[in-house]
Order: C-alpha cells, then structure tokens, then sequence
C-alpha cells in the first residue's frame, strides 16, 4: 500500500523532470538539440580519452590527458559565453531532484531494508587484534588498545618487526576463553580472524581501523571515528553476514583478478598506489603481461576478461569496480564483475552497456577461474597472493555473526532502479496495483 509521502514523492519528481525539459526548451530554444548533441559528443571524447591515458604511453598519454582535460573546459566556455550556463545548472539540478525523489518514492519494500539484527548474547572475555600499522595509525590516534582494555577486553598488538599468523593467534584466544573476537585493522586481518570466528560460531567485532575499511562501511559502522565500533560490547547487536572463499583463503569484501591483481602484486604498490596502477596499466590493459582467464559462473562461461572482481555479496549493479558499498551482506550470493574493454568503441558501449563481451555482472553461488598458467596473482581483500589453477571462489551464507553498534551512522537502504511505471502509479496517472 502506498503511503502519502510516496505519492508526494513520485509526483515532485514528476514536476521536477517537466520542468527540466521546459527550463531547456524555453530558454534554451533552438539550441537545445545543439546542447545536446555538445553534450553527447563531450562524454564521448572524454571516454575516448580516458581509454587511450590508461591503455598508451608516451605522447599519446599525455596528449589524451590533455583531451580529457580541455574538453569540459571547451564547453563550460561555450556555455559561459552563448548566455546558456545558468539555464544548463537548472536543468541539472531539476532532473537530480526528480532522480532523488523518484528513487525515495520508490524505497517501499523489504528487499530495500538492511541486514536484520537479533539480541547478542554477553561476552564476557572479548579478544582483539590490532594492528598499530593500519590506517596510517588509527589504533594509536584513537587510543583503541586502552578503550578495549577498559571494556574488558584481552588486546593482541601486531609488530612488522616480528609477523605472526593472525589466524593462529586467534584459535589460540578461543582456547584459552575467549568469547568473542575482533579485528582493528584492514580487510585482509578481519577475514582471518572472522573465519575462526564463523568456524567456533563466536560473535565478531569490527574496528574500522584499517586504510580503506570496505567491510566497516558495508555494515555502516563509523569510519571517522574507529572507537565507536567498540560501542558494540556493551549495546549491540548481532547481524548474520555471508563469507567469501577463494581457494582455501577467506575473504569479507572481495577476490579480484587479472589487471587489479597484476598491479596489487608489485611491490611499489604499497607506498605509491596511484603511480603504480598508472604506470602498470598499459602493460595489463594491452595484455602484454599477466594471464589469460576463462570464468565459469555457474553455467556461463566468460573469455579472456581483463579484470575479474568476485565479492561475498553483489555491489550496487552501477558499481563496475567494486569501489562503492553493499548494502546487504546476507543474500547467500557471490557478486561477480568482469570486464574486458580492447577498444575505444567497447569502453563506450559500457555506457550503455552495449557490449555483453565488455561487461558481465552477475550473482552466483560458486565461480571458477582458469588460466593459461600453472599460477595466478589473486588479490585478496587488498592482499597480494600467489594461486594454483583453477581457482575456485565460494560463498558461505551466514557463516558469520558480526557484533556491531545499535546506532551506526552509514546503515544504507539498497538502491531500487527507478520504476517508471511504478512511479507514474504512484504519482496517480494510472492505477496502483494491488
């Protein structure tokens, strides 16, 4: 049943997109077929552009940056100087108003709704890891190894000086009493630890005190501020998430292959990202250097991708690099991206997703990739590993009990795609249905 703010909702998005459309044909006039072929034509070259700075060396790098770079400059000037500028930002602004009302009209159902949580039950002897390392730092900054002592809580610091396996560490800690286990550091050390927390059926507490924290983030938990993750022992809940395997090794955001896990693999990578993967490119891009993969998801079959990423759990279906966030972690499912882009034209025909061959995403409960080598550079939750063939990515539902806060400021409702029939429903053009 549709409530009175969705109705309110669909129909300001309505009025929103009509008045974008008449803001550009009133003001705009004549020109409006011009502005939108500008358009087109800008995100077509900037692509185009994009592709070769990746994919070229040399002075065909340099001068594709520089394409990338003057092109929005070129039409911003001839925007500013054809009197069009103002009438462009409000069309825009009115048709990010209509998305935004459009996708809150349509949030109505339980698929949209996060993990569910239960009563934890106590812990009494809590045991943490933390790396002091992480994060630039975080443990230190945030004081979190004397905030978890005075909660209770047994504290392992890491040292680089002398490595341990973590994994070790904690089935010790189950031994000798503990009740529940925790990580203070980034994705690779959480899914050690949380794979013994799923083997002894142990609550698992995250600290999102690592670099990129993608597992804290994907269960909402505060990435500003690290300590209050600790607000879990002694008012939270407990929600069941899905476990990621990649051969015999666990993971909680994801296991990626082919041009991610070449350029994860050298050794540079670590204090220069950004160069790295700029500089690595080319070589992978062209498939000069690294595997050539076959994919099996299921009873689809995927050659020769460039990239292949496989998360516990599937990313918004926008999210073509698994950069953004899953809002649900327990849909017993492996999300699978793969992509293989040799053209100019395949790197536009992904806009439009116009080229099955350019872009597979997928769910599935088991994924294996093969390879024309013996071994294979993975790239496990940012970690840098060495596989034998075929590798075999599974997923294990609700394997594991997270023990996270009550209040958790990044909870994310999954995205709907807007429903246009659905929305013209809801804003009383045609009947709803029942």
């Amino acid at each position: 049943m549709a409530t009175s703010k969705q109705r309110w909702l669909a129909r300001a998005a309505v009025v929103a997109a009509f008045a974008a459309v008449v803001v550009l044909l009133v003001f705009a006039g004549l020109k409006t077929l011009m502005l939108l072929i500008m358009g087109v034509g800008a995100v077509v070259v900037s692509v185009v552009a994009a592709y070769w700075f990746l994919t070229s060396r040399g002075f065909v790098r340099w001068f594709a940056l520089a394409i990338g770079v003057l092109t929005p400059i070129v039409v911003l000037v001839f925007l500013i100087r054809a009197n069009l500028l103002a009438v462009v930002l409000v069309t825009i602004g009115l048709l990010i108003v209509a998305a935004l009302c459009a996708r809150a009209a349509l949030q109505d159902d339980e698929s949209g709704s996060p993990v569910p949580e239960h009563p934890p039950s106590p812990a009494e002897r809590p045991f943490f890891v933390m790396n002091p390392n992480s994060g630039g730092g975080k443990v230190g900054k945030f004081g979190l190894i004397d905030k978890a002592r005075e909660l209770g809580a047994e504290v392992y610091v890491l040292d680089a000086a002398h490595p341990v396996d973590v994994a070790d560490v904690a089935r010790k800690a189950v031994d000798n009493g503990a009740d529940l286990l925790g990580v203070a550091g980034g994705d690779g050390t959480q899914a050690l630890v949380a794979a013994v927390a799923a083997e002894h059926g142990l609550p698992y507490l995250v600290i999102s005190a690592g670099t990129r924290n993608h597992f804290a983030a994907d269960l909402g938990l505060d990435l500003q501020d690290p300590s209050r993750c600790l607000d879990a022992l002694n008012d939270g809940v407990d929600i069941y998430v899905d476990l990621g395997t990649v051969g015999d090794r666990p993971f909680v955001n994801n296991a990626s292959f082919g041009a991610y896990a070449e350029v994860v693999q050298n050794p540079s990578y670590r204090d220069a990202k950004t160069s790295t993967v700029v500089r690595m490119l080319p070589d992978v891009l062209a498939e000069q250097q690294g595997a050539k993969f076959v994919v099996h998801v299921q009873d689809r079959v995927i050659e020769s991708p460039q990239a292949v990423l496989v998360s516990n759990g599937p990313y918004e279906t926008a999210d073509l690099a698994g950069l953004g966030q899953r809002p649900r972690l327990d849909l017993g499912t492996l999300g699978v991206v793969a992509l293989s882009v040799n053209s100019p034209r395949q790197a536009l025909g992904l806009l439009r997703r116009a080229h099955r061959r350019g872009l597979t995403q997928a769910t599935a409960l088991e994924v294996i990739v093969d390879a024309d080598r013996p071994e294979i550079p993975v790239g496990v939750d940012g970690e840098a590993l060495i596989f034998p063939v075929p590798v075999r990515c599974e997923v294990r539902p609700a394997a594991l009990r997270v023990r996270v806060p009550r209040n958790r400021p990044g909870v994310t409702r999954p995205r709907r795609k807007v429903d246009l029939v659905r929305l013209r429903q809801l804003a009383g053009f045609t009947a709803l249905d029942a």
